[in-house]
């Protein structure tokens, strides 16, 4: 965690002006406990982003492409995050995802699978409901809100936890979650803009 947290000060201190950050609704991030933290997905800044603007370490989850890139291969391995195959049922990744929330760690998602060419949020994939569902985690909506635009405000909001007590309790699936996810991140989105 020492790379983690040393890469966090650094890149706290060029972004956070750069893109004048603006943080909102730390007071709904659990202290404790497995979260699957689900952020839109607007620009390859946003991991980062969500990185420095959360109070506990992320995990994320990132496309096995990006660990194919000789030095950001380590980068991102020291900073904790695990290749996910997207396009495809990814067991190997759903294994490591469920292990984290089972430690009690944050979860990072991007539900959408890719960058958003338009800005818009985009179709959520069924993992992320797969996460809330088969985990006892806290489900954490987040909105990015902004153009990276140097100078420009950007904004992180954090929603209050989803319920999902009650949908696991029913045989909801995982799409079906996903798409109520979905739905808090877009009331972040409208919300705010």
């Amino acid at each position: 965690m020492f790379f983690y947290k040393f890469a966090r000060i650094i890149v706290k201190i060029i972004l956070t002006p750069l893109f004048r950050i603006e943080t909102i609704g730390l007071e709904n991030i659990p202290k404790k406990g497995g979260i699957v933290l689900c952020s839109n997905h607007i620009n390859n800044l946003d991991p980062p982003v969500v990185g420095i603007t959360m109070k506990r370490p992320v995990i994320f989850m990132a496309k096995e492409e990006l660990f194919n890139i000789p030095v950001l291969n380590k980068i991102i391995r020291l900073c904790h995050a695990f290749p996910v195959k997207r396009g495809k049922a990814d067991r190997e990744a759903l294994r490591k995802g469920l292990e984290t929330l089972r430690e009690g760690k944050v979860l990072g998602v991007f539900p959408e699978g890719t960058r958003s060419k338009t800005g818009e949020l985009g179709k959520g994939m069924s993992g992320v409901g797969f996460f809330a569902l088969k985990s006892d985690a806290y489900v954490i909506p987040c909105a990015i809100i902004g153009t990276y635009k140097p100078f420009r405000k950007t904004k992180v909001v954090y929603g209050k936890p989803i319920p999902f007590d009650e949908l696991r309790n029913k045989k909801t699936s995982a799409e079906e979650a996903t798409e109520l996810i979905m739905t808090h991140i877009k009331e972040i989105l409208l919300q705010y803009k």
